[in-house]
């Protein structure tokens, strides 16, 4: 056995909690060394005689326990053999090092280490909460008192809200396009304002601009109609371009710069755009980088029979469309409501496998022949967030294929563009999504 070197540090013997360090102070300097078993201690000698060479000790085991502490003061027989003294500054046997002292001879400036305590585990994630999903559909409630047969719109608005995103209304004349949004922000306690897109509208008309104070001799910033919660476009596609395009910052960086200086929108902030779908005289089709800027496209159709006939027992009952208190609408949610959603709908959990069949949806769009644009990744990112609002309208906390399925027609219809060989062959892009949608495998 190779004696250890005296200036190595020892090693210590597994304690309750481990391994123990070894320290010089584990053993005072003034201690008898310990005799080895079988052996009787002798009284230390007054003088004692010229060293002896030590004895070799027998090896012991590396780890066994230690011999029983003998009391320093016992009464030693009268009449017993002393023992050749052990050189004080012999060297310990290298048996012995890994033998750790008693523990009454331990000195109280030795402290044990503490145990170690595990970090406390993640909190699991919570439920979708019931207060907030039920004022979410107080606010569906208050929209129906003045609107008939548009609850998918109604939710696909709410979805837009939680996720902070902008509204492609499509629908022809008369659909009650205008009052929905004005229903919507009366239930949300929002601001709301109406611009009427025209062709000679100007980017200052929506945005605001500087104008000249007499008195101040200086420039002052009018805030124009895009400082608002709710922004209602309506008919955005017969201004001209430039005009539209004064919109693409307010609704990317919810902001808006004149004059070099940018200004914050208040905060929600929604865009919700109206267009017809059958009369394009005199309009002017949104480019595809626009159209990739709307979270949703919601198509507003025709109400049925019924339907008619309940809007037609309101107005003979006195409903004015303008008096929406009147009506019995009132405010049922707010800011810190849609604020604390929003919260719970960023913790929703999506598993990897429903993530990659949401990709694949995607990419199936770009290799299907019936189009010539499929769908970019801002659009994979924008079905994702649509599902898990989705599911947590729902009350559930993950998402699931069918979430996926579920918003993939308003999400991405806006997204495609047709070839124009099938479009003269009638196919549309509900058509084309749907093929895709059937042929993408679902994940089990």
């Amino acid at each position: 056995m190779t004696e250890a070197h005296p200036t190595e540090p020892r090693q210590a013997a597994d304690g309750p909690y481990g391994a123990q360090p070894q320290t010089p102070l584990d053993r005072p300097a003034d201690a008898a060394p310990q005799p080895a078993p079988g052996e009787h201690a002798a009284p230390a000698p007054a003088a004692p005689p010229a060293p002896a060479p030590a004895p070799q000790p027998q090896p012991q085991p590396q780890h066994a326990a230690p011999p029983a502490a003998q009391p320093q003061h016992a009464p030693q027989p009268q009449h017993a053999a002393a023992p050749a003294p052990q050189p004080q500054h012999a060297a310990a046997p290298a048996a012995q090092q890994h033998v750790a002292a008693p523990a009454q001879h331990a000195p109280d400036l030795v402290k044990q280490p503490q145990p170690q305590h595990a970090p406390p585990a993640p909190a699991a994630p919570t439920g979708p909460s019931l207060e907030l999903r039920s004022a979410l559909a107080a606010v569906r409630t208050e929209v129906a008192k003045a609107v008939v047969g548009q609850d998918a719109a109604v939710t696909g608005l709410l979805i837009a809200l939680l996720c902070r995103g902008h509204v492609l209304l499509e629908g022809v004349p008369g659909v009650a396009k205008t009052l929905l949004v004005r229903t919507l922000s009366a239930a949300l306690d929002l601001d709301t304002k109406r611009v009427q897109f025209t062709p000679d509208l100007m980017p200052g008309d929506v945005t605001g601009s500087l104008v000249y104070d007499a008195r101040t001799a200086e420039f002052s910033f009018r805030q124009g109609p895009v400082f608002t919660n709710l922004l209602l476009a309506d008919e955005i596609n017969r201004t001209p371009p430039k005009t539209q395009a004064s919109l693409l910052e307010a609704m990317e960086e919810r902001q808006v710069s004149v004059d070099g200086t940018p200004r914050r929108l208040p905060d929600p902030f929604l865009v919700i755009a109206t267009q017809n779908p059958v009369e394009y005289e005199g309009t002017y089709q949104l480019p595809e980088a626009q159209l990739d800027r709307f979270l949703l496209k919601l198509t507003l159709p025709l109400p049925e029979r019924d339907q008619e006939i309940e809007v037609l027992q309101r107005h003979a009952a006195g409903f004015d469309p303008r008096d929406l208190a009147g009506a019995g609408v009132r405010p049922v949610a707010g800011v810190a409501v849609l604020g604390r959603a929003r919260d719970e709908v960023a913790r929703v959990q999506v598993s990897r496998e429903v993530l990659g069949y949401a990709v694949d949806v995607c990419r199936a769009t770009r290799q299907s022949p019936s189009l010539a644009l499929g769908v970019s990744p801002r659009g994979a990112t924008a079905l994702l967030a649509t599902s898990r609002a989705w599911a947590w309208l729902s009350g559930r906390g993950y998402v699931t294929p069918d979430d996926v399925k579920a918003l993939a027609h308003p999400t991405l219809r806006h997204r495609v563009q047709l070839r124009a060989e099938a479009e003269l062959e009638g196919v549309t892009t509900e058509s084309v999504l749907d093929t895709v949608l059937a042929a993408v495998p679902v994940p089990r």
